[in-house]
């Protein structure tokens, strides 16, 4: 797993999605070349599970939400292990993967740029991240801010 570059991404958006719907359950699939450094953000209704280097599970998901209580909010999660990795190659997946996270989030709110221009109300609302892991020390939600931080 090698670090997210963002100067050069590919945006999909998918039909029906585009710049303006949907908002809750819009999702987000960002994964990247180690061979090139390029990034890949794919929008729609649809995480694109073909996109996913399946051996490597170096992708970032995300996807809009919306509760009463809390409102709008972008909820992720990064594939540590589920137990195929050894403890110590599971830490560093978490360290990587946490300390790239910022760049993946940039990637995929700069990437989607148009309809944060149609919705700016949603600058203010907070990024989550769960790690997933069968370690219980890097199973966790982690707040990244919100997204006006990453524009």
């Amino acid at each position: 797993m090698q670090q997210f570059r963002l100067h050069n991404i590919t945006v999909r958006i998918h039909p029906p999605a585009n710049s303006k719907n949907p908002i809750v359950g819009r999702k987000y699939t960002l994964t990247h070349s180690d061979e090139t450094g390029e990034l890949f953000l794919d929008v729609g209704f649809v995480y694109n599970w073909q996109a996913i280097d399946w051996k490597l599970r170096d992708e970032v998901l995300a996807e809009w939400k919306w509760t009463p209580e809390t409102g709008y909010y972008l909820f992720g999660t990064a594939y540590v292990d589920q137990g195929e990795f050894s403890e110590e190659q599971a830490e560093r997946r978490f360290q990587i993967f946490n300390r790239e996270m910022g760049t993946a989030l940039r990637g995929m709110i700069q990437g989607d740029s148009p309809f944060f221009r149609n919705y700016p109300f949603l600058l203010t609302a907070p990024i989550y991240i769960l790690f997933q892991s069968s370690y219980p020390q890097f199973h966790k939600i982690v707040s990244f801010g919100t997204v006006a931080q990453y524009v």
